[in-house]
């Protein structure tokens, strides 16, 4: 299993455009197989900030949904809604094995 951590650097003005854009994502990571534990926006400290998780059974599953995403009409969609609306500055992707309680 593995979980791929997001942090995203935003537009402080457009952050209705980037819940906008999780609400969108977080069906799409599921139709691929993934489970999707949310987007979080920024509420104290620093304004631009945010972050997603979600996880896949294997690496190997994850890189099939980023494959099969790019072909996907409603993924492209989203990701030029991004695109458009220019909420998202950066972003960087980390991967970690997830470890529950017994």
């Amino acid at each position: 299993m593995v979980t791929c951590y997001l942090k995203y650097v935003l537009d402080p003005y457009k952050l209705s455009e980037f819940e906008h854009y999780g609400r969108l994502w977080i069906p799409l990571v599921e139709k691929f197989g993934g489970k999707h534990h949310g987007y979080f926006l920024p509420s104290e400290g620093a304004n631009n900030i945010a972050i997603a998780m979600f996880t896949f059974p294997s690496l190997a599953e994850y890189e099939r949904y980023r494959q099969q995403s790019m072909n996907d009409p409603e993924c492209i969609a989203a990701f030029k809604y991004a695109e458009d609306t220019k909420c998202i500055l950066s972003y960087e992707r980390t991967f970690f094995r997830p470890v529950f309680g017994a």
